[in-house]
């Protein structure tokens, strides 16, 4: 939905500002989501808590088969609740629907919770090519498993 068009950016620039900072990249991709992720064959959820938008999450498509787990955020007073995991939970189960084969993720090993969620589900670190995003220092990867739904 246009309407939601502002949260990706707010939420995602709200992270970046504070760990960070926005990248040409991201301005390109959060200030046109629709044309930079869906149009493109990727997906993009969003979490509400009492109508308003506290989290986000993306699919990007990089493949038929491969997908990138990105844009993902949790405003800041919402953090520790476990909607994170929640959204993360939500993006494997539909990544799994689609038949996507492989999910790969850029990060920072300096957001220790994000890297400990990323491994709980099966993620693993992989050889980080140079990558899109200069905050990047790990990349990991999940091979999707047809067998098995993940949950809490």
């Amino acid at each position: 939905s246009e309407g939601y068009k502002e949260d990706i950016k707010r939420l995602n620039y709200e992270w970046l500002q504070e760990y960070f900072k926005v990248e040409t990249g991201d301005i390109i991709s959060l200030s046109n989501p629709k044309e930079e992720i869906i149009d493109k064959g990727g997906f993009i959820f969003f979490v509400l808590h009492e109508k308003q938008v506290v989290g986000t999450a993306s699919l990007i498509k990089k493949t038929a088969n491969t997908f990138e787990l990105g844009k993902m955020a949790v405003t800041k007073w919402a953090q520790g609740k476990g909607i994170g995991e929640n959204l993360l939970i939500y993006c494997l189960n539909y990544a799994k629907k689609q038949n996507i084969k492989s999910l790969i993720l850029y990060s920072n090993i300096s957001l220790k919770p994000a890297i400990n969620l990323y491994l709980k589900y099966g993620f693993k670190k992989v050889q980080l090519e140079t990558s899109l995003y200069e905050r990047a220092n790990i990349k990991m990867e999940l091979q999707l498993s047809t067998t098995s739904n993940y949950e809490l």
